[in-house]
């Protein structure tokens, strides 16, 4: 048996996995919405937030900001390249995406490390909380990204299973979504 039995909703006619996906995405708008949500709530209420804020690293948030959406242009090539049949080309360009996602989480290593080095008063806050939480838990998709992409490129490699490669782009993009919000409100308001 070398293709699953359901491909396509009847009702809806959207790819089971696209669906599968579009579920996984939705159930994680809540909970990044509701960590987001949080933040703010706490923001509006606490001016000194703003103080706090000014430890974090706006150039290693813009870098990060850059490759991200860096990767996710690669993400797009791939997906072109999978429509085409180009395995070839998918399987290089996945592999971009997944650089990508390496140099993102090089960036906040060093982001994180100099944090715990200088470890002192100005870190032992809420605001610091939220900035650990959500940028680790976003790094936590990062890498599930990037693994879900590094097994779907064997396959690509191979020659199976294109399709895939479109699954990995929406999970990629939904990533890069979160850090648009992410950056811009444990970054740039200060």
């Amino acid at each position: 048996m070398d293709s699953p039995i359901a491909t396509t909703r009847s009702a809806t006619g959207i790819n089971t996995g696209v669906l599968a996906l579009y579920w996984v995405i939705v159930s994680e708008i809540v909970i990044f919405g509701g960590l987001i949500m949080c933040y703010l709530l706490f923001r509006m209420r606490n001016d000194e937030w703003g103080l706090f804020a000014s430890v974090t690293s706006t150039p290693a948030g813009a870098i990060n900001t850059f490759i991200l959406l860096t990767s996710s242009f690669s993400a797009v090539l791939a997906h072109q390249a999978a429509e085409a049949k180009d395995c070839a080309k998918a399987h290089r360009y996945l592999w971009y995406t997944v650089l990508g996602g390496f140099g993102f989480l090089c960036v906040k290593s060093y982001e994180y490390g100099s944090k715990i080095l200088h470890w002192g008063p100005e870190y032992e806050n809420n605001f610091m909380l939220f900035y650990f939480v959500a940028t680790g838990l976003h790094g936590l998709h990062v890498i599930a990204g990037m693994v879900a992409m590094i097994i779907v490129s064997r396959q690509i490699k191979m020659g199976q299973h294109l399709n895939r490669v479109e699954l990995c782009g929406l999970y990629w993009h939904f990533v890069d979504i979160v850090w648009i919000f992410l950056f811009p409100l444990l970054y740039i308001a200060k």
